[in-house]
């Protein structure tokens, strides 16, 4: 093991605008060389503990430091971004905000111009690093308009500076289809393999760990709880105590009754032993029949017909037709780019319908203006800060309830209800602009869910979120669903959550709808996948590994998964 790079000792940090530290007597060594996984719930100081490395803390984000933090042997509080920013490269979340240049070349060159690099040596510089990240080929375009996985790309490029010797990652797979965020974890790892620091915050736990890591630091209210391998962590029921969903496979592997206790290598699964009483478990547990659909109603809210939309000419979607019933759950699935969010826009009246029709409960939307059309289908788009425009998070959550001039009573009541549903209520008062990408996320939801839809539209709404406040929007979602009636369309790349709230799967792959099924079904079908461009679930991996079908795998899993769900439910409304 290298020598230390990071050193925390006995670090807390208060931000000005608190009454209490976000940090809390952080002690952590951080070897050169080392790839690391910060976990922790929301709210836990993740975000936080990597703005202190790399300086935004507390030179942007002012506060009161008490104890050391030592970054390549600088103390930071005694050095300046700039400073920092020669030894520490950042990833945003929203790589939007991250890009400065007008092409990724000079999004790249950016930091050597401050820097007065001569031009002869930056234009080395940036070509050597366009071919660490693949990016060669990609340096004349203009950054915001490539697809998610290349601006995640482009940004890792971007922060790859000469002295650069540890990269911070905040949340790299939250806006990514699970394809592009397993290359991205791939990425990851060729950079660690050539000597990079790496620390990683990421809420989906699994697709990290499609490639080794050396440790997981999990937090919880701002202190460390753990810092250990990812096979003792996955054994000593810290995930669920501390609100992160654990690996498929594994959950898998409990409700058949394994003991994981006894498993080596359980953060593989292409390598954990399934052998012996283990294996008979399993193969008792899968057996049986598949799920069978559920019982909907024939009555359609939504008609989709013969859909075709171009963007400056170049097609997008392509002679699309589905239905969508009253009270139905239905995910979107598919890669970055291939049509889901310009069918929810289309859905939602936001574009204007080019060919094709559309019917709104056996209404043509062409006869329908836009504001008719808002407040029968609440759009929640991907990207929070487009949709945010109050200052605080009660007035962004009243925002649609005074627009329609509704009584005070219901306006607080929705409002309580809604910021409650997304775990904000601590959050009512406080500036939206404070607030993280994952808790403006909740805000715009908590803003569309306050005047109850008939169809509700989200876009990654549990994107960033950590298992609690995903559990607790999915649960507000399905009692929106059970109560009203709210047909539910979820635009998603999380494949757990389609499995375990969704009744059917929309698959869109360059402009086409490939596959309409049970999301099982879509799921084990390794032609959709393959097609798609999505990632074979580990549930199918356990399948092949079992030689078993994998429908019978994944339809057993997901009945599981749903009936504990059920149980628990139900317990809590007891």
């Amino acid at each position: 093991m290298g020598e230390e790079i990071i050193t925390f000792n006995d670090f807390s940090f208060k931000y000005s605008i608190q009454k209490k530290p976000t940090l809390k007597h952080i002690n952590l060594q951080i070897h050169r060389g080392e790839k690391v996984l910060i976990l922790g719930p929301s709210g836990c100081g993740k975000s936080t503990l990597i703005s202190c490395i790399n300086g935004i803390v507390p030179f942007s984000h002012a506060g009161e430091i008490t104890g050391s933090l030592q970054v390549a042997g600088l103390e930071t509080k005694e050095k300046s971004i700039f400073q920092l920013s020669q030894y520490v490269g950042t990833v945003l979340q929203d790589t939007d905000a991250q890009f400065i240049g007008l092409s990724v070349g000079e999004d790249m060159a950016f930091s050597m111009e401050n820097r007065a690099v001569p031009r002869p040596e930056m234009v080395e510089q940036v070509r050597h690093n366009a071919g660490i990240v693949g990016m060669q080929e990609f340096l004349a375009h203009v950054p915001f308009r490539l697809s998610g996985g290349l601006k995640q790309t482009a940004a890792i490029g971007g922060v790859l500076d000469e002295n650069v010797e540890i990269l911070l990652f905040d949340e790299p797979l939250a806006s990514l289809d699970p394809h592009t965020g397993q290359r991205t974890i791939e990425l990851i790892d060729e950079l660690s393999a050539k000597g990079y620091t790496v620390l990683i915050i990421e809420h989906r736990l699994e697709d990290v760990l499609h490639r080794p890591v050396d440790r997981i630091i999990l937090m919880s209210e701002g202190e460390i709880v753990s810092d250990t391998t990812p096979d003792t962590l996955l054994k000593s029921g810290l995930l669920s105590r501390y609100g992160i969903r654990e690996p498929l496979y594994i959950s898998a592997m409990k409700h058949a009754g394994c003991d994981i206790q006894t498993l080596d290598e359980l953060h593989d699964v292409h390598s954990i032993a399934l052998e012996g009483e283990d294996r008979k478990q399993l193969e008792n547990f899968f057996s049986g029949e598949v799920m069978p659909s559920p019982e909907l109603s024939e009555e359609a809210i939504i008609q989709v017909e013969h859909v075709s939309f171009a963007y400056d000419k170049k097609p997008v979607l392509r002679d699309v037709s589905f239905t969508v019933r009253k009270g139905e759950k239905v995910a979107l699935i598919g890669s970055n780019g291939a049509g889901k969010s310009t069918m929810a826009r289309l859905i939602s009246g936001i574009e204007k319908l080019e060919q094709g029709n559309i019917l709104l409960d056996g209404t043509d939307i062409k006869d329908m203006s836009i504001m008719k059309i808002g407040q029968r289908v609440g759009y929640v788009l991907q990207n929070p800060n487009q949709m945010l425009i109050k200052s605080t998070v009660t007035e962004e959550a009243e925002l649609a309830l005074r627009a329609r001039n509704e009584k005070e009573a219901v306006i607080r009541q929705n409002v309580s209800e809604a910021l409650d549903a997304c775990h904000l209520t601590r959050y009512r008062k406080y500036p939206v602009d404070v607030l993280s990408h994952g808790q403006k996320k909740r805000v715009t939801i908590a803003s569309v869910l306050v005047f109850k839809p008939d169809v509700l539209i989200l876009d990654e709404p549990t994107a960033g979120q950590d298992l609690r406040s995903y559990t607790a929007i999915m649960e507000f979602m399905d009692q929106l669903n059970r109560e009203l009636g709210v047909a539910i369309i979820f635009i998603t790349h999380d494949l757990h959550l389609a499995l375990e709230y969704m009744d059917r799967a929309l698959v869109f792959s360059d402009g086409q709808l490939v596959a309409d099924d049970s999301v099982y079904r879509v799921l084990s079908d390794s032609q959709v996948v393959k097609r798609a461009n999505l990632k074979q679930t580990s549930l199918c991996t356990l399948a092949e590994r079992l030689g078993l079908p994998a429908e019978t795998v994944v339809s057993r899993f997901t009945k599981a998964e749903r009936t504990e769900r059920e149980r628990s439910v139900t317990g809590n409304e007891q």
